[in-house]
């Protein structure tokens, strides 16, 4: 790695490490909310949203950039914090998260907030509409990507597989589907509550390219996010395997942490483990 590329992801860590203590001090003044899947997801929101993704913030809806759905949408607050950062709005706006008359709900809103390409609630749809969305770029002769973030407890509906198999049968290769597997849902461990391995295989039994990765370790993700298709004529899948509560050690593979109420007193805590870790402002 060259000194240029080495500095790029220095400030690549810097900014998921800003997201991590917006998300929190954004939770805090909202009283609480989902921490453990928000700062399991930082590092990936931090490099889409930092070139990856071909999105103009002064035109959001501009027909020709690449789509990208958070069909985790329990994690809407780390999206908008994303979004505050690459300036498709203020991030003054991410202190009334949560409150009346807020555009900022627990669940992004694709009619209120600047950025949000599909509104989500219920888990397992976001893949289908990525499926419709890749399907209606290839109809219309658009060079955009469809990119989806599922949660690894959301893809034990059977939806998602329906639209797995849907990608592969079509050979959606402008399709990217983004596993935050963090191994750990409301329910509690996957092994316990719905085993996943081999995801691997599975996927590709449906006619993905597949790519595991450390879904913290920065490098990881860029090289990753920067090589799609994973392979020629297919849907491409990364499986980014991640920590839930990732940066805040008491929150860190805990399942109460999945949606909980915050108090001045971790809040505090939190921000002063995440600041220590670099990247403070």
């Amino acid at each position: 790695m060259d000194a240029t590329s080495a500095c790029e992801l220095g400030t690549l860590r810097a900014k998921a490490n800003r997201l991590r203590q917006r998300v929190i001090t954004t939770l805090g003044a909202a009283g609480g909310g989902h921490v453990g899947g928000s700062l399991s997801a930082a590092d990936l929101l931090t490099a889409l949203y930092s070139g990856v993704l071909r999105v103009d913030p002064r035109n959001p809806r501009w027909e020709d950039r690449d789509r990208f759905i958070l069909s985790k949408g329990h994690a809407g607050v780390a999206l908008y914090c994303a979004l505050a950062e690459a300036g498709f709005f203020s991030p003054d706006l991410l202190s009334t998260f949560n409150t009346y008359g807020s555009p900022l709900g627990t669940h992004p809103d694709m009619r209120k907030i600047p950025g949000v390409d599909m509104s989500a609630g219920a888990l397992g749809h976001g893949l289908s509409v990525g499926v419709g969305m890749a399907i209606a770029g290839r109809l219309a002769k658009k060079e955009y990507r469809v990119f989806v973030m599922l949660g690894d407890g959301e893809i034990c509906e059977g939806s998602v597989w329906e639209a797995a198999m849907a990608a592969g049968h079509y050979h959606l290769d402008r399709l990217v589907a983004i596993v935050d597997y963090n191994r750990l849902s409301l329910d509690g461990p996957l092994e316990k509550v719905m085993e996943l391995e081999p995801l691997a295989d599975k996927w590709r039994a449906f006619g993905w390219g597949v790519r595991e990765i450390d879904g913290h370790d920065m490098e990881a993700v860029t090289q990753a996010l920067g090589a799609l298709p994973v392979a020629e004529g297919r849907p491409s899948v990364i499986l980014a395997h991640t920590t839930k509560g990732k940066g805040v050690s008491f929150c860190e593979s805990v399942p109460a942490w999945h949606s909980i109420s915050l108090d001045q007193a971790a809040v505090d805590r939190a921000l002063r483990e995440l600041q220590a870790q670099g990247g403070a402002r």
